[in-house]
């Protein structure tokens, strides 16, 4: 092996399924040393093995090894630094589009330093799936799947050829073609293998499966006993090219569960309840780890779901040992079985086995929850952890109506829809969507919303008229079960057709509601109510025309588009009539656990994930069709709106220069609190009026074909256009209470005009940019771009009272520094109004959170220094920002 190193002296041989693999073992390094080892939480014996297979002397020293067993002392609360290197990483075309383009733009600088383009390829092995892309412009009909799968490789051909490029460009690098699931499906159902192999040196190591995901929700393959968390583009970049993700050892908080899910409570139900006791309980930045008697009667599948939203609890991970439920859930989904021997034979002997009657671990902190305690439950309006229970659903809208959306209007009243035979209301449903990979990848929910369909069609009952019906299954599995025992047919008798593989509705590819409709909301200024099976419901995300968003599981989404409106309690009232005239009641039409549970036992089978993963990355007839470019470099083509190669290396020479102190910098954006990254990053569809729909507009693309943001990443002039764009973002700099979409004041010349033009103007006058935000800055999806665009834009410093940790980092690669300011001080407590210069002296010999001084010279002529806190963490962070960047690094040392 390459690395020499084993202070613990614990490399040791295994043998498992007829052949021996080379591993590190912990109870062996526990007698040599790292004492106590064996109580450490399961997802921390995961880091600690992968710091001993690392070590290395430089980025992973015996010190560093040591302070994981010193952990059991201090619980996490010291936060020391490793660097953490995952097994593989994953990608959705979203984030995986603009990750490639940088590996193509580093092949070429490579070749302009006079280096070879071919030492650019992923070091760790890379799988993208695109699943982003397929929007659900048809529903409710047998043609829905074929016609969205043809106006995705219409809109996207240019894209598409540049990733097929990609497949056969780069080594270590695979795609999974559009049309066969959601990224982190086919990580639970495929790609995952729980212990990874590598043949290194003559021999074979074994090791746990690890990875880092460019989508929040990589957290999923947690449930499956893999460490997994999403990161940024740029993190995710930098771990495919050998770089350790550098991080702080996490607070460990063990979630005890007992108990067994009561008779007609689902998983989808289980993971609201989860997520709202750990939003209280307050888990950013920590691990979450489950253990307790009630793992023993939980499937693999409700472990996903609840791994799957760690996000939403804002935990990094949400992590299930591996235990017999692993194992059966590996057979069943067709995985090798000398690797099922692996597992288990590598768990036991690592101390990495759960199994009821064993000492729990040590945590920081733990908290308990009965599964017989859980009720039926939806989250909403626009927070996944707002968890209502089911009967409260219709008095909490009520109340949202005059709380959130400031409307004291009657309930009742109705609006006639132009060419139609009904009329609308406040809370009526126009949106109910199976979608993303929360639930679409549990059996039970799927299998229970078909026989809720099958019971809802025996008596009769008929979806809403107004209701936008979808059905986007996580994998092509999902789509043969439900066909194979019929339950698809019933699905499609109330308009659930399937309509695509991919995440559609729950990252607002939910497409035009009916014109009609859609006129009737706006004119009438309704809170039309969507009701889906995903996991965000963000103001905004799920469509522009709805802005009441319910996450509920998928039979309460199907029972939500018969009844048609979230003003009812469905616990008490009818969901409507049957064919005989007579009221019928969900409780009626709901199907028992124990039939769910024969129906997965029937259909649900080994042969089907062996059938539809066979020959996973070959893709269908329009793949195939795809004509893409080969050779080693990329041929960028100049006309193209969807791929172009970034300015990042423009000028680069082989060492960096001194970082330049920020002098007189001007304030683009004075922003609030809790601004996400979907407020800065360029998301959902592009306005004909914004600066990226002129550019657009420029280039002859017609207004209808637009696509959006998120399949345009590939293209820098696009996207840094529509940074800090967004039609909900606030500027404090236009008024106290901030005028909405992407504005500000250009100074001295007090014109209003777009961020975009502004920062424009301000790079031709040779003025650096700041800006300034209240609390968790950029906090939501893990999104590069709001990094790369600010970048761009010609921010060189972003002074906030806090950040969430991925934008945080992000920023850092990107050449930004990230500075806090004290507790208690904020933008407006010292009284910016936006028309301050800003001086940042000291930053050619900044250090890994220095304390500094902002001199802020206001319009007056009055000088203040304000104390701020250098966020460039770690050392790796900060070669980084001296760098100019993490790419600018890598390529570097890659040269040299």
């Amino acid at each position: 092996m390459s690395q020499s190193l084993d202070s613990f002296n614990c490399r040791r041989t295994l043998n498992a399924g007829g052949a021996e693999y080379t591993y590190f073992n912990l109870v062996e390094a526990e007698k040599n040393g790292l004492t106590g080892i064996s109580k450490l939480p399961f997802s921390m014996k995961v880091l600690l093995e992968n710091l001993l297979r690392n070590e290395d002397g430089r980025s992973v020293t015996k010190e560093s090894i040591s302070a994981v067993a010193a952990w059991l002392t201090d619980k996490g609360t010291a936060g020391v630094e490793i660097a953490y290197r995952p097994a593989r990483v994953l990608m959705q075309d979203f984030t995986g589009v603009p990750a490639v383009v940088d590996l193509a733009a580093m092949r070429d600088a490579m070749a302009s330093l006079g280096g070879d383009p071919q030492k650019i390829n992923p070091l760790v092995p890379v799988d993208l799936v695109i699943d982003h892309s397929v929007i659900v412009d048809e529903f409710g009909t047998p043609l829905a799947f074929a016609r969205n799968v043809e106006l995705e490789y219409q809109r996207n051909e240019e894209r598409y050829k540049f990733l097929k490029w990609g497949q056969q460009a780069f080594r270590n690098f695979r795609v999974v073609p559009p049309g066969t699931g959601i990224c982190h499906q086919v990580n639970l159902e495929y790609l995952g293998q729980v212990v990874w192999t590598k043949d290194e040196e003559g021999e074979t190591v074994a090791y746990p499966d690890t990875c880092v995901g460019t989508d929040s929700h990589t957290t999923m393959i947690n449930g499956l006993g893999v460490l997994g968390w999403g990161v940024g583009g740029i993190e995710a970049e930098a771990a495919m090219l050998g770089q350790p993700v550098s991080m702080l050892l996490p607070e460990v908080i063990g979630f005890r569960l007992t108990g067994k899910l009561k008779e007609g409570v689902t998983a989808t139900d289980l993971v609201l309840t989860v997520t709202q006791m750990l939003r209280k309980k307050g888990v950013v930045g920590k691990f979450v780890e489950f253990f307790g008697p009630g793992l023993s009667s939980m499937t693999l599948a409700d472990r996903a779901t609840i791994g799957n939203m760690a996000p939403e609890y804002g935990a990094t991970c949400g992590f299930f040992p591996v235990d017999n439920e692993t194992l059966r859930y590996l057979t069943t989904s067709g995985r090798d079985e000398d690797r099922i021997a692996l597992v288990e034979a590598y768990s036991k002997a690592q101390g990495m086995w759960r199994e009821d009657g064993i000492a729990d671990p040590v945590f920081t902190d733990t908290l308990e929850l009965d599964l017989g305690a859980v009720v039926p439950s939806m989250a909403g309006p626009k927070r996944p952890e707002g968890r209502i229970p089911l009967e409260d659903i219709a008095s909490g809208f009520a109340k949202s109506l005059e709380t959130e959306y400031k409307k004291t209007v009657d309930v009742s009243k109705r609006y006639a829809v132009e060419g139609e035979d009904f009329d609308l209301g406040h809370g009526d449903v126009v949106i109910a969507a199976i979608t993303s990979c929360t639930n679409t990848s549990n059996p039970s929910v799927l299998i229970g919303a078909g026989l809720l369909a099958r019971n809802a069609n025996r008596v009769g009952l008929k979806q809403k008229p107004w209701v936008k019906t979808s059905l986007a299954p996580g994998s092509q599995v999902v789509a043969e079960y439900l066909e194979k025992s019929g339950l698809q047919k019933e699905l499609d008798q109330i308009g659930f057709n399937l309509v695509g593989f991919g995440c559609t509705t729950c990252i607002g590819n939910s497409g035009p509601l009916p014109a009609p409709i859609s006129k009737t909301i706006n004119d009438k200024s309704l809170i039309g109510a969507a009701v889906l099976s995903g996991n965000r419901n963000f103001e905004g995300r799920v469509s522009p025309d709805v802005q009441a968003n319910y996450l509920a599981s998928p039979p309460l989404v199907v029972a939500h588009a018969l009844a048609g409106t979230v003003t009812k309690d469905l616990t008490t009232e009818p969901l409507g009539e049957g064919a005989d005239g007579q009221p019928v009641y969900l409780k009626d039409i709901w199907p028992t656990t124990q039939e769910i549970q024969e129906f997965i036992e029937k259909y649900v089978t080994r042969e089907i994930f062996a059938t539809k993963y066979a020959d996973v990355f070959k893709g269908d007839e329009n793949w195939q069709k795809v004509q893409a470019p080969s050779g080693e470099t990329y041929a960028w083509d100049d006309q193209s709106t969807y791929v172009q190669n970034p300015p990042y290396f423009v000028g680069m020479g082989q060492k960096a220069d001194a970082t330049a102190p920020v002098k007189g910098a001007r304030i683009l954006g004075l922003f609030g609190d809790k601004i996400t990254t979907d407020h800065i990053s360029p998301a959902g569809s592009i306005k004909a009026a914004s600066p990226a729909g002129k550019y657009l507009t420029d280039h002859g693309v017609g207004v209808a074909d637009f696509n959006q943001y998120g399949t345009r990443r590939g293209n820098h002039e696009v996207m840094m256009r529509g940074t800090f764009a967004n039609i909900r973002i606030r500027n404090h700099m236009l008024g106290e209470n901030g005028k909405e979409g992407g504005f500000t004041i250009h100074y001295p010349s007090k014109e209003e005009m777009s961020i975009y033009d502004a920062a424009m103007q301000y790079k031709a006058e040779g003025v650096p940019l700041v800006i300034f935000a209240g609390v968790e800055y950029g906090n939501g999806s893990s999104r590069d771009w709001a990094a790369k665009g600010t970048n761009l834009l010609g921010v060189r410093a972003v002074i906030a009272q806090s950040f969430e940790r991925i934008h945080r980092s992000n920023l850092v690669g990107m050449g930004v520094v990230p500075f806090t300011l004290d507790e208690g001080t904020s933008w407006a407590s010292l009284g910016l109004k936006g028309d301050e210069t800003v001086t940042i002296d000291g930053l050619e010999t900044i250090k890994p959170r220095q304390k500094m001084v902002a001199k802020v010279t206001y319009a007056d002529g009055t000088v203040k220094d304000v104390p701020i806190l250098c966020r460039i963490d770690t050392l790796d962070e900060l070669d980084y920002f001296k760098n100019g960047g993490i790419l600018q690094y890598v390529l570097r040392d890659l040269a040299a």
